[in-house]
């Protein structure tokens, strides 16, 4: 059998291994997957919440040791790893709460001698192909909704995460899902490109590159399926001069560091208000350098290792293009002491930096950050739109019509005011541009896993 073995981010060695997906496996997996849906499409909504309520508490059980796995896996420090199983509870449970309402029959205005209404129907089996950087939040937000709305699933979590597709398949199977409803594969490209083409895989989830989406999108271009895409991302933040300052630079340099700013919806962008400007970045460089670099298991650590080897040089190289085309460099990296080895990357900040640079334009998936100021809001909407991506984008003001007005010019899936880097469950997770296609989460998440039908009956002859 082969197998693939997971390398710790920190240590730099394997600390365990699983099997690879055999071809007659995914075979099994896929006709499995459709005789389960097949018996689970006709369960009753109560059934479908007393069994996610269940996974629910199989899942918050093994807390500390799915944390653990996190950490080893892709390297975000133990309090936030803790902090992610949480919030996929939360999340969880806030989507089983939601569901009846939204899955219910959806009434036509009635109309003498028929009845007429819609009913959302599930699609068959969903292929959720999930990213490593929020390996729990990324796989709850398809997988859950998908068995609320009576649909099958089948995981492929990213090869540097696997662990995490399995604690999500144990703790379905700890709650006492039926038999295949909930499984997962560990395969390569190729492998995956075949499921998606596969006429028994009715809906495909997909969180990860542009580059990914696309492949995606060849893939299943033969097929009348749906496809959702989360992709990249260069979130944009602006400042204003009337926002709470210290608020501020404490939430922009969370937004952008968390997660060693391994988030699709970080901060990667930071346009200030010429008024504030040197004070803000002087600010936001005394709070950058407070972070600490360590084994990711220590609890005082707050930026663990990068989980892909070759990110720290990229992040460097854009870094110093950016000070080479004539940004400052004002938070090195090279300055940070790092406990231990590993992947790291250290907090890089640019200030002035180039609107044109590939720190202000490419995505970095890692802790550096380019600031610039600019001196009315119509700049600052410019500026923000100046991407391929759109994903989130932030205001920071006082000034609540300020902040609807600007939202309404940036182009992005989620516009905040005062704050960023957050998944709220009753709003659709969305993007724009390179950034994808369809959403997840709310109503318009669980429609995506349905299917409509028009009932139209006459009972008056």
């Amino acid at each position: 059998m082969h197998t693939l073995s997971l390398v710790n981010p920190y240590t730099e060695t394997a600390f365990a291994e699983v099997g690879v997906t055999t071809p007659g496996q995914l075979e099994s997996a896929v006709r499995d997957a459709r005789g389960a849906y097949e018996d689970w499409r006709r369960s009753d909504i109560a059934d479908r919440v007393a069994l996610c309520g269940q996974f629910v508490e199989a899942f918050r059980a093994e807390k500390e040791s799915i944390a653990r796995d996190v950490t080893q896996q892709m390297g975000k420090p133990i309090s936030q790893a803790r902090g992610e199983v949480d919030t996929a509870i939360d999340r969880a449970e806030q989507t089983i709460a939601m569901a009846p309402e939204i899955l219910a029959d959806d009434s036509a205005p009635e109309l003498p001698g028929f009845e007429r209404y819609v009913r959302h129907e599930p699609l068959g089996v969903v292929l959720d192909i999930a990213a490593w950087n929020y390996p729990l939040l990324i796989a709850v937000n398809v997988v859950v909704p998908s068995v609320l709305a009576g649909n099958a699933v089948i995981i492929k979590h990213s090869s540097k995460t696997p662990l995490c597709g399995q604690a999500f398949v144990q703790a379905f199977a700890r709650a006492g899902a039926p038999d295949k409803l909930v499984q997962q594969i560990v395969a390569g490209h190729a492998e995956t490109e075949a499921l998606v083409r596969d006429s028994r895989i009715d809906f495909v989830s997909f969180t990860g590159s542009t580059k990914g989406g696309h492949e995606i999108v060849r893939s299943a271009s033969d097929r009348f399926i749906d496809v959702g895409l989360e992709l990249g991302g260069k979130d944009p933040a602006y400042v204003c001069a009337d926002a709470d300052f210290d608020f501020a630079v404490a939430n922009c340099i969370d937004g952008a560091f968390y997660n060693a700013g391994q988030s699709c919806c970080a901060i990667e962008r930071l346009y200030v208000d010429e008024a504030i400007y040197d004070d803000f970045v002087d600010a936001y460089v005394a709070k950058a350098r407070e972070y600490v670099l360590g084994d990711p298991l220590d609890e005082s650590t707050t930026i663990g290792p990068q989980a892909s080897k070759s990110a720290p040089d990229f992040l460097r190289s854009q870094v110093d293009a950016a000070v080479a085309a004539g940004g400052r460099l004002v938070v090195d990296p090279a300055t940070f002491e790092i406990s231990g080895h590993g992947w790291f990357a250290a907090p890089g900040v640019v200030a002035d930096a180039p609107q044109d640079c590939s720190l202000m334009q490419e995505e970095s998936f890692g802790p550096v950050i380019g600031i610039t100021k600019v001196r009315s809001d119509d700049e600052a909407i410019r500026l923000m739109n100046d991407s391929p991506y759109g994903l989130t984008a932030s205001i920071w003001t006082a000034d609540a019509g300020r902040a609807a007005r600007v939202g309404a010019e940036v182009e992005t899936g989620t516009f905040f005011m005062n704050r960023c880097d957050y998944v709220d469950p009753a709003l659709p997770w969305t993007g724009v541009k390179d950034t994808g296609r369809g959403c997840s989460l709310s109503r318009y998440g669980f429609l995506q896993l349905t299917r409509r039908k028009s009932m139209h009956l006459r009972v008056e002859v």
